[in-house]
């Protein structure tokens, strides 16, 4: 008589794009029925992909994760052949405007009429620089094991952005990228911001969003995954029973459970590893080691406000273009991710520390603020402000995703190995502080898992 393997049950902490994803691989790879748990702590699934609605019309926003990056011109693109095979429909997004002291600077002979030739000389310069030294392959490449920017020194970018021979060609690359860094030049590496840097250019990489909002991946994620979903339900610790399965402690409700699991996975942000009780002598010291690497906080801002019609569109007609004001931020048109939307809707999206200390402002002061420092050039037949929304993302993401010197790749993912094989970290923070990150890493710990799985011995 043929035996039956146990059913094997897998917890994963955490209901934003990294448990979704890895409960979605996991299933698609296994090779055999998976008994899944999520726990997430809070009444949604999605974490940083949020897409909520005006009050007073209905529009829908992006509040989180403003776009996808979309590397398909490559022959191979995870993300976006997921997004398609849940028979979602993507929008492309570009814009390629940097608007500085009330001008906007499309192109070189804009930038020439407005900073000077000395000025262009420089920014073409270091343009050439930042491609010589990585080639759209490599960039699409960056990250893995061997690659070219893993394997360089991780040299902080005020060093290299020093080199920029004239002061205004600096400040116009150090806004260009600020907000896609989400921090200062020098809490990152040279590396880190010469991709964000490139990535401004279609042929290393291009941009999109889903028609119909961001969080509709969740919802067809979710739609997809056989397990037990529980919100409301916060992880409190995550231990080994002696000699026996990973125990995971959580509270619901005010009312304390807990579960055991032959495998646990923790998908949350590096800023909620702290919400969780690692214990044991061994395994409590490993992810206090993992949580130290990989300490490098970077902050959002996202300020999003209705108005009657996109007036705006008269200057800047791309989906988003950069703004030289609170260091650098951009402005995203947020009416374009839906054709049919009948009013303007306005998105801001600010980063690193000016992000973090305005964060601790109120929602009116930050929303006057962002209305002042909207440019003459842009403001030029505004309508009425009819609502706006600020959601804060401190801490939410990797100035410097892998750490200052990333490890390989199964101790990013498994802190512990020796006792605990069976725990395994999830997360943006792990690779580029992007959802195509989140994927990177929730496939590479479903496939361990999943072989894993094969391997167990029958009853």
């Amino acid at each position: 008589m043929q035996r039956s393997r146990p059913l094997p049950r897998i917890a994963i902490v955490g209901g934003g794009p990294g448990g979704l994803f890895t409960a979605h691989e996991l299933q698609r790879l296994a090779d055999r029925p998976v008994a899944m748990t999520v726990l997430e702590a809070s009444g949604r699934l999605g974490g940083k992909v949020l897409t909520p609605r005006f009050e007073s019309s209905g529009t829908r926003y992006e509040a989180g994760a403003a776009e996808f990056y979309d590397y398909d011109h490559f022959g191979h693109d995870p993300l976006k052949d997921l997004v398609r095979e849940l028979g979602l429909t993507v929008r492309p997004m570009g814009g390629s405007a940097v608007v500085v002291d009330d001008a906007v600077v499309a192109n070189l002979d804009d930038l020439r009429d407005r900073l000077g030739a000395e000025a262009a000389a420089s920014l073409l310069a270091f343009d050439a620089t930042a491609r010589d030294r990585m080639t759209p392959r490599e960039f699409y490449a960056s990250g893995e094991p061997g690659d070219a920017a893993t394997a360089a020194a991780h040299r902080p970018f005020d060093r290299s952005i020093a080199g920029i021979a004239d002061d205004r060609a600096r400040r116009f690359v150090e806004r260009m990228i600020h907000s896609d860094l989400a921090t200062e030049p020098d809490r990152t590496s040279e590396e880190y911001v010469m991709q964000n840097y490139l990535m401004n250019d279609p042929a290393y990489m291009r941009l999109y969003g889903i028609e119909g909002g961001n969080e509709r991946l969740v919802g067809a994620l979710a739609s997809r995954i056989d397990a037990e979903i529980r919100l409301g339900c916060r992880a409190e610790s995550v231990e080994r029973a002696p000699g026996g399965p990973m125990i995971v402690r959580w509270t619901a409700g005010g009312v304390e459970s807990a579960g055991k699991f032959d495998a646990v996975v923790i998908a949350l942000p590096h800023d909620q590893l702290g919400s969780v009780a690692f214990l044991g002598d061994r395994l409590a010291p490993a992810v206090a080691a993992h949580r130290a690497h990989h300490d490098h906080p970077a902050h959002y801002l996202r300020i999003t406000m209705l108005f009657d019609r996109p007036f705006w569109r008269a200057t800047c007609g791309d989906s988003f273009w950069m703004l030289d004001r609170f260091g650098g931020c951009c402005l995203y048109d947020e009416s374009l991710r839906d054709p049919a939307a009948e009013r303007g809707v306005l998105g801001w999206l600010l980063g690193g520390e000016v992000a973090r200390t305005l964060a601790e402002s109120d929602d009116a002061t930050i929303v006057a603020q962002a209305l002042a420092a909207l440019p003459p050039a842009l403001a030029r037949g505004a309508t009425p402000l009819r609502e706006a929304r600020v959601h804060r993302w401190t801490g939410a993401v990797s100035a410097l995703p892998g750490g200052r010197s990333p490890l390989p790749l199964d101790r990013r993912h498994c802190p512990e190995p020796d006792e605990h094989p069976d725990l395994y970290f999830v997360g943006d923070y792990l690779y580029d502080s992007t959802l195509n990150g989140v994927l990177d890493s929730a496939e590479y710990v479903a496939a361990w898992i999943a072989a894993r799985i094969a391997d167990a011995p029958t009853d």
